[in-house]
């Protein structure tokens, strides 16, 4: 070990002390206590009583902050900005504020989250990918450090009320039992108040939501409606919040983080919203890109000379459908125009509440149309969107044909399906750009608008801000505002220092010279760099829209890949490729790339593919625990922590008591859109498999279960390798009374935000056998269950 590394600890501890005695008292948080005004003397008579006063932290005008932060959002969808999905809460920040065109985000979600709250770039904080496929390089563990503290742990010492409402995803997934640890939950980074769902995405008709650090069962209703949405039920929350925090602390400004799961899949909405747009899409993606760009250009939003970049050659064309399979994919197009809508009008209501509590005037909203861009991940559409991060691959027929035993196009939005669409419409509502999200090298992928509206200190003005900015400048801008030094020490650990720049400047001149000069970007190998006008990329080793693993995955090589040079000052959507003519220029670019990657933790190149389905899936993030012993019966554990039954070999041990008549669930993993289940149904012992809804393995037992004490085994048991066959036997007190073979299993999981339960199945059912008697609760009583995985 050298010198110096046994010295670090003893350093950092001696510049903690050093800077909590020698710096300015903002320079380390939280702030001490304000000493008693008292003068305490032997006796009441002797003493003096003056009640402390704690100092104000905070500018008297402090604004309160309310972030919008849409999902999956491409920058040509939104009506208010040339796109064909109305956004009129959108449209309204930008009408009595300021926009920006050269906005930029990571390409995906964890990453986009995790700059934005600290003002680092996102492997730098541990978030070079997703949270579920987090691994041990520093720059993609999934972790945020706390020597990176968030915007909301400052503001919140400062003096502000902190609440964040939606999709969270950035705890470690394996962190997320009720059990915690909850140093990293949103309580962790400073939030006094959060409810919405950890992981990346949620059924919006039935997700498993955290209110602060305990699980809790949604309403039955949102939105004074008689159904549930998640998208309501998060806005009517907020609106709570905020009626709470008016009442109780009036004198304190509020920062409000309101980050719906729309538009990330499943596109989840009510029939009627959907319905709004029948008949908008049905020329097809490449006719929306062209209507679009036109309107964008007629609109001023993008500068004359853009040209309007081609559709990639592995991407089919609208021209290339069948004319059967058109329905379904104009319909899965105008379900996520709906969803998008369905979202923007929630969080319409949230400002409309600030409005009437007469806070508008003195709020500043920041609301980010996506944090990236649309999403590929439907491949040709699909009714199951995990199958793209499985690496499955599949035909359209496959969907279709499982559609239609579901009950046809009328399901598609609803509980039944987790769909989302052909991977054109999220090109096409990427216009005029290049790529889509998880697309770091292009701005189809990490291109985001962005509306603030400050009516108290922001002059509206329509003229676009063109200036070069990215996610990790709203930090500085929120602190610039507040007046408040980036802190030094928070909660006794030093501070990383800040990435981003304060875009406050340009509140006032559209035209003022840039000042974020350098960005880096990359997801999963997918990468770009920017400096002063320039911008070289490399596409990676894939394209997020062609299923299956790539060809040539295994030997890929960073060293290898082909790059491109674009001046964006003059080639404003990425269209002309200058690499050829401008050799030195790329090379002294690639050197950059690579020295920026040092500095923020982004090796190896291509890090954040290590723990998914095209490399070591036996890697992503899970628990310890090969063994599990339930005393009794446990539900609501999340698929993140809870035994891999659809990825590893395993046996599950239940001792049951079977009463007459019996059924109901025994065990259930993941929910309807995939998973895994076992149940009794009219005294027959099932076992299924739900494969994504796609394809449907099931295992019946020959007699009905004997009545009294019985022991169940279910036996799973790979073939091979993770992902591929395997084999399930059933078991009655030893004894043989079922077989049969998955022909596919999963990689890495069956859903990002559904649980494990015994005894009932509290989730969307996996199964559609007991869909309509969900949860389907054993009616006989379970003692012990046991589950370990076994070699092969």
């Amino acid at each position: 070990m050298r010198v110096k590394e046994v010295f670090k600890p003893f350093f950092l501890f001696c510049l903690t002390i050093l800077c909590c005695t020698f710096v300015n008292a903002q320079d380390v948080l939280p702030f001490p206590p304000a000493p008693s005004g008292s003068q305490a003397g032997v006796t009441i008579e002797t003493s003096t009583y003056k009640k402390r006063v704690e100092p104000k932290h905070l500018p008297a005008d402090a604004p309160n902050i309310l972030i919008i932060l849409m999902d999956d959002a491409g920058p040509g969808a939104t009506s208010t900005y040339g796109g064909e999905v109305n956004t009129p809460t959108l449209s309204r920040v930008a009408k009595t504020g300021i926009s920006y065109n050269r906005f930029h985000s990571t390409a995906m979600c964890s990453p986009t989250r995790a700059s934005l709250l600290t003002g680092r770039n996102h492997t730098r904080v541990g978030n070079g990918q997703i949270a579920a496929i987090a691994n041990d390089f520093d720059g993609f563990s999934g972790t945020i450090p706390k020597s990176s503290a968030t915007m909301a742990e400052v503001l919140k010492d400062y003096g502000y009320n902190t609440a964040a409402f939606g999709k969270w995803h950035n705890t470690p997934e394996e962190q997320i039992t009720s059990k915690g640890p909850f140093d990293y939950w949103p309580t962790g980074y400073g939030f006094e108040y959060f409810y919405g769902f950890l992981a990346g995405e949620a059924s919006q008709y039935e997700p498993t939501l955290v209110r602060n650090t305990s699980y809790v069962e949604h309403p039955k209703t949102s939105g004074g409606h008689n159904y549930y949405h998640l998208s309501e039920d998060i806005a009517d929350d907020a609106i709570h919040w905020l009626q709470e925090q008016k009442a109780y602390a009036p004198e304190k400004p509020f920062f409000l983080y309101w980050a719906p799961g729309a538009a990330h899949g499943p596109h989840h909405v009510m029939k009627e919203w959907a319905d709004k747009y029948k008949g908008k899409f049905d020329d097809g993606w490449d006719a929306y890109r062209e209507r679009v760009f036109k309107r964008q250009k007629e609109n001023g939003w993008i500068p004359q000379n853009t040209l309007l970049t081609p559709r990639a050659t592995s991407m089919a064309s609208w021209a290339s459908i069948p004319e059967a399979e058109k329905p379904f994919q104009r319909r899965l197009m105008e379900l996520w125009a709906g969803f998008a809508e369905h979202a923007d009008y929630n969080a319409g209501r949230v400002i409309d509440e600030i409005e009437k509590l007469g806070e508008l005037d003195n709020t500043i909203i920041i609301y980010i149309w996506g944090d990236n861009g649309s999403s590929s991940e439907g491949l040709n559409g699909t009714i199951s969107e995990q199958l793209a991060q499985n690496g499955i691959p599949t035909k359209i027929e496959q969907h279709i044909a499982a559609l239609n035993e579901l009950g046809g196009l009328e399901v598609l939005g609803g509980p039944k399906t987790d769909n989302m669409f052909n991977a054109g419409w999220a090109w096409a509502t990427s216009s005029p750009y290049q790529g889509t999200k998880l697309q770091g090298a292009y701005f189809g992928g990490i291109r985001q608008p962005m509306a603030i509206s400050w009516p108290k200190g922001i002059k509206h003005d329509s003229t676009p801000r063109p200036q070069f900015h990215h996610v990790v400048d709203i930090v500085p801008t929120i602190y610039e505002i507040n007046k408040i030094p980036a802190p030094q020490v928070v909660n006794g650990f030093p501070q990383d220092g800040l990435d981003g720049v304060s875009i406050v400047y340009s509140f006032t001149d559209p035209k003022a010279p840039g000042t974020h000069h350098t960005q880096f970007f990359d997801i999963m190998a997918s990468r770009g760099i920017y400096q002063d006008g320039w911008f070289a990329s490399a596409r990676g080793p894939r394209e997020p829209w062609v299923g299956g693993i790539p060809k040539g995955i295994k030997e890929w090589s960073p060293l290898t890949d082909t790059w491109q040079l674009y001046n964006i000052d003059e080639d404003w959507s990425q269209a002309v490729d200058l690499a050829t003519k401008e050799p030195k220029k790329l090379e002294s670019m690639k050197a950059l790339f690579l020295t920026e990657s040092a500095k923020n933790k982004n090796l190896p190149i291509g890090g954040g593919l290590w723990s998914t389905a095209l490399y070591h899936p036996e890697d992503a993030p899970a628990s310890l625990l090969t063994e599990w012993s339930f005393e009794s019966p446990i539900k609501g554990m999340p698929e993140s922590a809870a035994p891999k039954l659809g990825k590893v070999s395993n046996i599950v041990t239940l001792e049951v008591e079977v009463p007459e008549n019996a059924n109901g669930v025994l065990y259930a993993l993941a929910g309807f859109s995939g998973g895994v289940t076992c149940y009794v149904k009219e005294g027959y012992l099932n076992y299924e498999f739900n494969l994504f809804e796609v394809q449907r393995t099931k295992v019946k037992s020959k007699d009905k279960l004997p009545t009294g004490k019985v022991k169940i085994e279910v036996e799973s048991k790979l073939v091979d390798k993770i992902g591929g066959a395997m084999n399930v036997t059933l078991k009655v007190n030893g004894s043989a009374v079922g077989q049969g073979i998955v022909p596919a299993a999963m990689s890495l999981h069956f859903t990002s935000n559904a649980t494990f339960d015994i005894g009932t199945d509290l989730d969307s059912p996996v199964s559609l056998d007991y869909f309509d008697q969900a949860p389907f609760t054993f009616n006989g009583k379970i003692g012990k269950t046991s589950i370990k995985y076994v070699k092969k």
